[in-house]
């Protein structure tokens, strides 16, 4: 847990805590909610097949990154999950989403 704490910039257990919290609760309410999302966009995976697992997965994308920021500032933890969520998407190569002018 040190390596962590120290990798991410955290100072006390009860942050390292919180920041597990906060990526429990964002995976399951992402995967959560991707399924009326995508009943609401009428996909199924009758329709859909085996693609279906896929183009869920595109959905719950965006939707992760959306809860990632919002939760983790609910929880008082905006700061780190903004910069982690910046260097995620800037090693997917979306990092063109954050240049500074």
């Amino acid at each position: 847990m040190k390596k962590l704490k120290k990798r991410w910039g955290i100072e006390s257990n009860l942050q390292l805590a919180i920041i597990f919290i906060v990526f429990a609760i964002t995976g399951s309410t992402s995967a959560w909610i991707s399924k009326p999302v995508c009943l609401w966009l009428g996909i199924t995976a009758a329709d859909f097949g085996s693609w279906f697992i896929l183009i869920r997965l595109l959905i719950i994308f965006p939707l992760y990154q959306v809860f990632l920021v919002a939760i983790g500032t609910l929880f008082g933890q905006f700061t780190f999950f903004w910069k982690f969520e910046k260097k995620m998407l800037k090693s997917m190569g979306l990092g063109f989403l954050f240049k500074e002018k």
